[in-house]
């Protein structure tokens, strides 16, 4: 396998290449492609209200900076709560997900490392239709199994209820 070849790049405001995944509106900065395998680098719109399945790597760590809004994140056996500035790192093979708190959307850059893992992304959502987020509407759960094995990832449970909505 050849290795990659890492060479300077710019990504301005608003480009990337852009994908409606399941709720989410997220713009792919860096790939690994672009960093000689390093890292993807990828920019989150995240409506209230709303996170992935219980999830997990096997093939990258993934590491999240939140810009806006208020999220819950669980690895594992932990949880913790974070808003704007936050960092929370979550490491290969252990399942996570999260929840965006509140009535605020959440806008996050997600870190995976090495690349290779934001490409699940691109493969799992759609061209958007316009601009902001998708409409809403439930999970394609049997799609992103499907889309995950080929990223090294595996669905292990639902996602999380926001705070005060369980039950």
């Amino acid at each position: 396998m050849k290795a990659l070849e890492a060479h300077a790049s710019f990504s301005a405001p608003g480009e990337g290449e852009t994908t409606w995944f399941q709720p989410n509106r997220m713009t792919v900065k860096a790939t690994a492609e672009t960093t000689g395998g390093a890292f993807g680098l990828v920019e989150s719109f995240i409506p209230a209200g709303s996170g992935p399945p219980l999830h997990v790597h096997h093939r990258e760590d993934e590491s999240f900076w939140v810009l806006e809004g208020r999220l819950r994140f669980r690895a594992g056996d932990e949880e913790f709560e974070g808003g704007p500035g936050s960092f929370v790192f979550l490491p290969r093979d252990v399942p996570h997900t999260f929840i965006v708190e509140g009535d605020e959307d959440a806008h996050m850059l997600t870190l995976l490392t090495p690349g290779g893992g934001e490409g699940f992304f691109l493969d799992g959502g759609r061209t958007p239709e316009g601009p902001g987020l998708p409409p809403p509407g439930p999970p394609d759960v049997p799609k992103l199994q499907q889309v995950a094995s080929l990223y090294g990832a595996e669905i292990v449970g639902p996602p999380l209820v926001p705070s005060g909505k369980e039950g």
